[in-house]
């Protein structure tokens, strides 16, 4: 890669310098074998499946999408092509596995394909089955691998041998095994079976979408192509209805029941030795949850513990789960902190902020988490890995040094990922009994310029905020034009204490602005108060807080309050578009992209959690609209410029909010700017139009803050 090479193109081709560097790691139990992916460059998007042996620190290729497909194209079924939108995969080839539970056999799919390979011999092969095939996990003892193919939940044998259907759908709404829009969406919950430990049965969600109601996303650029038809539950209209059943190995079905009209919404399961399934179940308000462990003779459910918000609760990755003595793990706002539970007992405090469990470690448990409001100075932005027992001593961080840091655990060996702000690439060290042995190479590229992050705190609320400047800018070059650059809403933290967070704000900075990224009330990693202050209220405290930060920064930094643009994407695209159209006498130009303008079509499991049902709340759904006469500012203010930008293909927030805040603009006599883009997705992966949207952004910013173009 040469310096000529322009930044927007190497960011475009390398996709956010996310390519070639390794990741999904898996640790034998025996210490003997690190799993995980990796493409070859940091320009190939195809993913191989990698072996690590930590004692020699040698590699060698699991599986290798081109070999295994004879070098020809990868298709994608409508099905994996929803589930990688849902997860935002931007890559190809193996972008995900599952093995067994001792790390000997892995399976994958591969254009609907399934693939095995046996990671200690360093073996792959296809098995052939019915397809398209869909998330193939082996059993734990790897004598089965199950899939989904065609909406029905199937499993062969590793051998090839006895393939059979488990679970029929019956029905064109119905599928077994596969996760609904909402739980892939918003709950993190990407998978809809789970195995017995002895690999007996198989825990199976059911999803009948006949009741969610239908939307069809047209491509206008080819009007002879029918639309896609997407079954979208928009908040205040019916979910699919999820049940689950236990399965046995000939299909012998148990219902397993529980109170579905009062807690509709399924979370997360869990089943391991430690005890029975066990199921975290939501009201639709998110205000109420059960946690449940399966009797898996009955399919009857006992409630274990239940917990209530007068806000909402949210949801953690890696819970819950069992200890040993069927101790139930969880993550709970308690005392205004954000703690882990073991049992009824907290095993961290308020000096920590809990963010996910890594795992379990004996009898300790693997942890994320931040500095929480009891901590002493605590870095901005800054991510680290803690081991947690309910000792006196309490946690124990395991990660050193600055930066955002997560693990994955089993036995002696951890891999311990670590970004920085002094590097572009993670780190990536294997430990054995907390020494290293080994580390894993990143391929990602180089990027051409380096970002210079300044983190701090603005204000009296402590709003966390980077300042970017250009390079090469002295003291009494005079104030600059001001890019803010947030995404500022629920689960979007963007001031982090990585490098490569900031490499596309250091190259908006070096066209000439002060770039500032904050993240005001709302945004994680701060405490449970900040993030609920939101609560019936995106517009005012989301906007307020990036008005805050600003003025607040211009007391330290060049900026020049003459001249603030503001750009955003999502969350991020409807705060930019919120700002020009409330505080045009703040700021004077924004690009607003994907934006959710009309809150009442955006989906259920978010909406409502924030802002209620629409038909109980309806004045929260009108402040907070872009659409409404409440939501555009008045008559008499300064129109401000506003570029919206929607690609027509997006499923997630639809083309339509776009279009309906335009027309709204135009009924009012607001000159604005659309930029549609055909066949583009919520995640806009192409390199062409990545490359190009962000040029058209710069330049459109440009010349609606008189900032110089050459």
């Amino acid at each position: 890669m040469t310096q000529a090479l322009s930044f927007p193109r190497q960011y475009a081709r390398t996709q956010r310098f996310s390519l070639g560097a390794p990741r999904a790691f898996t640790v034998s139990p025996d210490g003997d074998r690190v799993v995980f992916l990796r493409s070859r460059s940091g320009t190939d998007r195809s993913h191989l499946l990698w072996v690590l042996d930590p004692e020699s620190g040698a590699e060698r290729v699991a599986a290798d999408p081109a070999v295994l497909l004879s070098g020809a194209a990868e298709e994608l079924s409508p099905q994996e092509r929803a589930r990688r939108e849902r997860s935002r995969e931007g890559s190809a080839g193996i972008v995900g596995y599952a093995t067994d539970d001792a790390v000997e056999l892995a399976a994958f799919a591969l254009s609907g394909r399934l693939f095995t390979a046996e990671l200690r011999a360093g073996t792959a092969r296809e098995i052939a089955v019915p397809g398209p095939v869909v998330d193939p996990r082996p059993s734990p003892d790897g004598r089965l691998v199950a899939y989904v193919a065609d909406g029905a939940l199937r499993v062969v044998a590793a051998d090839g041998g006895g393939d059979r259907v488990l679970a029929a759908p019956g029905g064109p709404d119905v599928t077994y095994g596969l996760a609904e829009f909402i739980a892939a969406e918003e709950m993190s919950r990407s998978r809809g079976y789970w195995w017995s430990p002895d690999g007996t049965r198989v825990l199976a969600a059911r999803v009948d979408a006949s009741p969610v109601r239908r939307w069809w996303i047209a491509d206008p650029a080819n009007p002879g192509q029918a639309p896609a038809e997407v079954a979208y539950p928009a908040a205040g209209t019916p979910n699919a209805e999820v049940t689950l059943v236990l399965l046995t190995l000939d299909g012998t079905a148990t219902a397993v029941e529980w109170d579905r009209e009062r807690y509709p919404y399924l979370a997360q399961v869990h089943w391991s030795a430690a005890g029975p399934p066990l199921l975290l179940v939501q009201t639709r308000d998110q205000r109420e949850q059960l946690y449940l462990a399966v009797d898996t003779a009955t399919g009857d459910t006992r409630e274990v513990h239940r917990d209530r918000d007068g806000i909402w609760l949210d949801l953690f990755a890696g819970v819950p789960a069992w200890m040993s003595g069927e101790r139930l793990v969880r993550i709970s706002d308690e005392n205004g902190s954000r703690s882990l539970f073991v049992g009824e007992q907290p095993w961290t405090g308020p000096e920590l902020h809990v963010r996910a469990m890594l795992g379990r470690d004996g009898d300790g448990i693997l942890l994320s988490a931040s500095a929480g409001h009891g901590a002493q100075d605590p870095e901005i932005g800054e991510i680290h890995v803690y081991r947690a027992d309910g000792g006196p001593g309490g946690p124990v961080r395991l990660s050193d040094g600055p930066g955002v840091h997560s693990a994955v655990r089993a036995g002696a060996v951890t891999v311990l990922s670590s970004a920085s702000l002094e590097s572009a690439a993670t780190a990536v060290r294997v430990l054995r009994d907390g020494e290293r042995v080994a580390e894993i190479a990143s391929h990602s590229e180089t990027p051409v310029l380096t970002a210079r992050p300044a983190l701090v705190s603005a204000g009296e609320r402590g709003i966390p905020a980077a300042v970017l400047l250009p390079s090469g800018h002295r003291e009494g070059d005079g104030p600059l034009p001001v890019l803010m650059d947030p995404y500022g809403g629920p689960h979007g933290q963007m001031v982090v204490s990585a490098q490569r967070g900031y490499l596309q704000a250091q190259w908006l900075a070096d066209q000439g602005f002060a770039v500032v990224v904050a993240d005001g009330r709302g945004t994680p990693g701060h405490s449970p108060a900040w993030e609920k202050a939101i609560a019936g209220d995106f517009a005012g405290v989301t906007l307020d807080d990036q008005v805050h930060a600003l003025h607040a920064l211009a007391g330290h930094y060049p900026l020049d309050l003459d001249r603030v643009g503001i750009r955003g994407w999502s969350y991020g695209g409807y705060l930019a578009a919120l700002a020009v159209l409330r505080r045009p006498d703040v700021f004077h130009a924004a690009v607003a992209g994907a934006p959710v303008t009309d809150f009442r079509l955006y989906d259920t499991h978010y909406t409502e959690r924030y802002l209620g049902h629409p038909e109980e709340e309806p004045a929260a759904y009108a402040a907070n609209s872009l659409v409404t006469d409440a939501g555009l500012s008045d008559p008499a203010d300064e129109v401000r410029p506003l570029m919206i930008i929607h690609g027509l293909a997006d499923d997630n927030v639809v083309a339509a909010h776009t279009l309906r805040l335009s027309s709204a603009l135009l009924a009012a006599g607001r000159p604005h700017e659309v930029l549609p883009l055909s066949g583009v997705t919520h995640m806009t992966p192409q390199e062409e139009v990545a490359e190009n949207l962000l040029l058209l952004q710069v330049d459109f910013l440009k010349r609606a803050l008189g900032v110089s173009r050459g």
